[in-house]
């Protein structure tokens, strides 16, 4: 039997993407659903690994597609440690950081676990790409004013670095020929500069950078810290309105973009000042990232489900298109990102990384 397919497995809190991608296209495809009465009986998150890869096994044989078909296995990568872009084979020092969390618990650490199992039983190759634990940042930007605190870098690199070579692409250019700004746009708000291919510097999109639709962003820090010893609030409580329950839906009661579109439309001011003040907060992101790249950009360029949005791209177009062209790739296509970047190494486009020797 021919080994003609990529399975491409992309883990999220509440289900898993599957697909199956034949010569760049994907053939087969699903999002798997996981009930929260069956997330729940697991006490973390890699113990859903035996649950989660059954019920892709199980997608398999309903499909019909044979292990036997598959030519490699990849996964959207997890909080791991630091590293360069790229992809990377899944090891064994990778599949325990995996499982301890380093960088903390999220779904997509069983991504590579399961990859790395799939392939192993079939003698195949296992990889993730451009994982959110992405570290590329120039020693400049690490420094954050206070020194245990350094800035970190956790990023929509996947969604990014895929945007930025289909860009550059257009452009006639290569990624490592160029500078762009890339403003991923979605949950979270991540704003970063690409130089020559490389992302050397990012907003956190969890605790900084433009508020979001339900993110507060940046927040003046001597009154947070006030807040923090107010009494008035746990710790938990306030990660969520930081994280959760801030930027949009804090002030408009939802965070979806459509419906705050469609206040707007009615007439709703309050409605159209936070829109406005989102789309401000996210040009005075991208015009700080010009100043990073000493104004030597040529292209801004948006990406993520609120790039969808006709109105946001104007306003944003308004204020930033003096800095360079301005374009727009709404969506993030993780699983293709995944299924190209497993195809660069299989056609030896791209060489593959080994984890334990990038870690930073």
């Amino acid at each position: 039997m021919n080994r003609e397919y990529i399975l491409v497995i992309n883990p999220g809190s509440t289900s898993t993407k599957v697909a199956l991608f034949k010569d760049g296209l994907p053939v087969k495809q699903k999002n798997l659903s996981h009930p929260n009465e069956e997330l729940e009986k697991f006490a973390k998150v890699t113990d859903q690994y035996d649950y989660r890869k059954d019920i892709i096994l199980d997608w398999l044989k309903e499909e019909g597609a044979e292990l036997q078909s598959l030519a490699a296995v990849v996964a959207r990568g997890g909080l791991l440690r630091s590293i360069p872009g790229g992809t990377y084979i899944v090891t064994d020092a990778m599949i325990e950081d995996l499982k301890i969390g380093v960088q903390g618990e999220h779904a997509s650490n069983l991504g590579g676990i399961i990859a790395k199992s799939i392939g192993d039983s079939q003698g195949i190759p296992s990889y993730i790409v451009d994982p959110v634990a992405v570290d590329e940042f120039e020693e400049v930007a690490r420094i954050s004013g206070m020194p245990e605190l350094p800035r970190r870098s956790l990023v929509h690199a996947l969604n990014i670095k895929a945007v930025a070579r289909r860009a550059a692409g257009d452009m006639g250019k290569a990624i490592d020929e160029i500078n762009m700004i890339i403003a991923h746009l979605g949950g979270g708000i991540s704003v970063a500069p690409m130089k020559k291919g490389r992302i050397i510097d990012v907003n956190n999109a969890s605790e900084g950078g433009p508020l979001s639709p339900d993110r507060t962003g940046t927040l003046p820090v001597g009154d947070l810290i006030r807040m923090c010893y107010s009494g008035k609030y746990t710790l938990d409580e306030l990660k969520k309105k930081i994280s959760g329950k801030g930027g949009l839906i804090a002030y408009l009661g939802t965070n979806d973009g459509r419906e705050v579109e469609k206040m707007i439309a009615n007439g709703d001011k309050k409605a159209d000042l936070m829109h406005d003040a989102m789309t401000y907060q996210i040009s005075k992101e991208i015009g700080a990232m010009a100043v990073v790249l000493s104004g030597d950009v040529q292209a801004v360029v948006l990406t993520g489900g609120l790039a969808y949005s006709k109105l946001l791209c104007e306003r944003i177009e308004r204020r930033v298109k003096f800095i360079a062209p301005f374009m727009v790739y709404p969506g993030e296509d993780e699983m293709l990102a995944l299924a190209e970047g497993a195809a660069r190494t299989l056609s030896g486009e791209e060489k593959p990384k080994i984890y334990e020797e990038e870690v930073k």
